[in-house]
């Protein structure tokens, strides 16, 4: 048990050795000794609490932050996560767990609902409302942390209910074949094989753009991605079409490693001011993701008719109810129960409309 001091901090480190054997070292976040000194005390004698009497030790929101990163150093969407605890931590930094009441979430709750600015190389800075979907998810990892905390470290023994806020319900964003082909022809060039294959695959972005000769078999007719690259944690097979066998023979020869190189490296951003640019010039509504090729993709296999059970196959969905939202666009099946119908049938009668009502006053009779 001691404080010391890192080459790379100007404040006082505490490590102590926790009742389950743990070594722990923290920052005293203090440059005082004195200071330091009281933390180390304190947290001794809370430790001894636990050990000796069965109190549970307090544990504070960063500890809780560096175990959850720590946990989940894997997962596909950590950075996003990072970003959200970074807005989180000027409101629950130095804060203990247990001091995380309903008081407090409601005060997150409408800081994050504030307008904020954005500034701009030219002109005023860019003010924007946060969407309903972007305070939830600050939301969520906040319930994620406090409820792994209670039940399976066992830190705290409950935490506050988090309402969510109500968000609107989302369209799926796609666009027929003649708008497809309008678009293909309005974005840069080396957009356009990527976005071919996007279309013939239903591949995610970053799974297109970079996209490796070692993922494919083109004698296979067949493309993977592997686990850390799906969004799922799994991995995805490929099957390949006739044209997408086509395209990527096209693709041979410009990279040894790349499929799609741009200058050779992969594309990073793909929402560019050009891909803008494109989509009104093509007259598709303002606001079309890249994202929404995959979208597009499903939604045209959906019309085809592919079964959803084989479009969650195809796509990689980890679940049923991701493919269910393009089930309304698949109609196909229903249209032999829609002439069965056992409710009204306007047939083509020469009989006027005061003799059809006569014969159903009769019935009723």
């Amino acid at each position: 048990m001691s404080l010391f001091r890192r080459k790379d901090s100007p404040s006082w480190w505490i490590e102590l050795k926790a009742p389950d054997g743990r070594r722990i070292q923290q920052s005293a976040r203090t440059t005082n000794r004195l200071k330091a000194q009281e933390l180390h005390d304190r947290l001794k004698t809370e430790f001894w609490d636990q050990k000796r009497l069965g109190i549970k030790l307090r544990h504070s929101w960063e500890e809780s932050v560096m175990r959850w990163l720590e946990e989940k150093s894997q997962k596909a969407t950590l950075t996003d996560d990072k970003s959200h605890l970074r807005w989180l931590d000027p409101y629950l930094r130095g804060k203990y767990l247990d001091e995380i009441n309903r008081d407090l979430i409601a005060m997150i709750t409408t800081a994050r609902q504030k307008p904020y600015e954005i500034p701009r190389k030219k002109g005023p800075p860019r003010r924007i409302a946060p969407k309903p979907a972007t305070v939830n998810r600050t939301l969520e990892i906040l319930r994620a942390i406090l409820r792994k905390a209670r039940d399976d470290w066992e830190w705290i023994n409950h935490c506050p209910n988090i309402p969510m806020l109500k968000e609107p319900a989302r369209r799926i964003r796609w666009i027929t074949r003649e708008q497809a082909i309008l678009l293909l022809h309005e974005i840069p060039d080396h957009q356009r094989p990527m976005m071919l294959l996007a279309l013939e695959t239903g591949l995610r972005r970053s799974n297109v753009t970079h996209l490796e000769w070692t993922q494919v078999s083109l004698e296979r007719c067949l493309a993977w991605i592997h686990p850390d690259q799906a969004k799922a944690g799994k991995a995805i097979g490929v099957p390949l079409s006739s044209e997408a066998i086509s395209l990527l023979k096209k693709q041979q020869g410009k990279h040894p490693t790349w499929v799609f190189p741009y200058h050779g490296r992969p594309v990073v951003q793909t929402s560019t001011k050009s891909w803008r640019d494109a989509v009104q010039r093509a007259g598709i509504t303002k606001g079309f993701r890249w994202h929404d090729l995959r979208h597009t993709w499903a939604s045209w296999h959906a019309q085809d008719g592919t079964p959803m059970n084989v479009l969650q196959e195809l796509g990689g969905w980890a679940s049923a109810e991701m493919v269910l939202r393009y089930a309304h666009l698949s109609t196909g099946h229903l249209a032999h129960w829609v002439n069965r119908r056992s409710g009204l049938r306007f047939m083509e009668t020469t009989e006027d409309f005061p003799t059809l009502k006569k014969k159903a006053t009769d019935k009723v009779a």
